[in-house]
């Protein structure tokens, strides 16, 4: 499951977790829907690993604080350290070896 972020107090309090993904993304941005989707598969399989997302239209400042300006950008944060960024869509057969990497 995608848990969608609003704040950035539950934002600090999420990427404390082992393991997690935040998706920073867009309703009106075509490549975040496919991203979306592709999250959405594969969060059920990883179970190990916790997914957020965040609109960046309604979190602006989350977006600034990480340096988020091209979408979709994931970072992935171990115990609140942010450890990776990828920026861009990919396959669900990318993102799983992506995944599989992480976990």
């Amino acid at each position: 499951m995608v848990k969608e972020i609003k704040k950035e107090k539950e934002f600090n309090d999420f990427i404390k977790k082992p393991l997690v993904i935040v998706d920073f993304w867009a309703t009106w941005c075509m490549p975040c829907q496919i991203m979306g989707q592709v999250i959405n598969n594969l969060s059920g399989k990883f179970k190990n690993i916790e997914f957020a997302k965040v609109n960046i239209d309604e979190n602006s400042d989350l977006a600034e604080k990480f340096k988020v300006s091209t979408i979709p950008t994931l970072l992935f944060f171990k115990k609140g350290k942010l450890v990776n960024t990828t920026v861009g869509a990919m396959t669900e057969d990318e993102f799983e070896e992506k995944l599989k990497e992480f976990s």
